[in-house]
């Protein structure tokens, strides 16, 4: 069964795509030939404009999960043979304090329906029954429904459209970088002050580093268009979680 040609689905698909293609009309006289491309950014600012709020309960729960860090590590201290029961205890604890330990995946969970939908957008010849002309369109001569692994396979990978593909990817590798080492010490020295918190090990600590740049690994194989707005996701995401550390800073134990 195609998901795609059910009906809901296809209604869904073709009104994102009579949005882009609306917006980079409007914004074609200012860019020209890279309008959907910046339709698309556009697009992801407006997104995570709205989920502001989730990003704010998010900082909360950080703030609230690095105060109850010590409480944590002596449950594990204490229940660390009984997994039920530390799991018990642990939600147990999270109840009291009204925080939740899932909050941190709020935000992408959120953002997963937008994403999915600009990655079918990109990857679909047609749409409710008519061409998908954002096929056609284009970020520094590179199609936006293009990837750098489906070229490679392709054999059409050229120079210019390498370089493109790889700052998209590298901006995203080294944003993922920064984050690592403003938000991943904060945590280790967090962690280290709870030990033995399962995060405080040398194993996890690399595990999270890697975690870092997994977005940079999707990126090679999605589409350009999906590649640009997971970029500017991961961007936004940075630049507002330096602002919420700073308007919700950790809280003591």
């Amino acid at each position: 069964m195609d998901l795609y040609a059910l009906p809901p689905v296809a209604a869904l698909l073709d009104g994102a795509h009579r949005t882009l293609m609306g917006l980079a009309g409007l914004l074609e006289p200012f860019i020209g030939v890279s309008s959907a491309a910046a339709a698309i950014v556009l697009v992801t600012l407006l997104v995570r404009a709205v989920l502001i709020p989730v990003g704010v309960s998010q900082a909360k729960a950080d703030r609230t999960r690095a105060r109850l860090s010590p409480r944590l590590a002596e449950l594990r201290r204490r229940h660390g043979k009984d997994p039920e029961r530390l799991r018990h205890e642990t939600m147990a604890l999270y109840a009291a304090e009204g925080a939740s330990p899932f909050a941190g995946c709020l935000p992408m969970l959120a953002q997963a329906p937008v994403l999915g939908v600009i990655y079918a957008l990109f990857i679909l010849p047609t749409i409710a029954g008519h061409p998908n002309v954002l096929l056609e369109q284009q970020l520094g001569g590179v199609p936006l429904g293009s990837s750098l692994a489906g070229s490679i396979a392709a054999g059409t990978l050229d120079p210019a459209s390498l370089a493109v593909f790889l700052v998209v990817i590298a901006s995203i590798a080294l944003v993922g970088e920064v984050t690592r080492r403003v938000f991943g010490l904060a945590q280790e020295r967090s962690t280290d002050a709870a030990s033995p918190s399962p995060l405080a090990t040398p194993v996890a600590r690399r595990l999270v580093g890697v975690m870092q740049f997994i977005t940079a690994v999707i990126a090679v194989f999605v589409p350009l268009a999906a590649a640009l707005y997971l970029l500017v996701t991961v961007v936004w995401t940075l630049g507002q979680r330096v602002l919420l550390r700073r308007a919700f800073p950790p809280e003591s134990a």
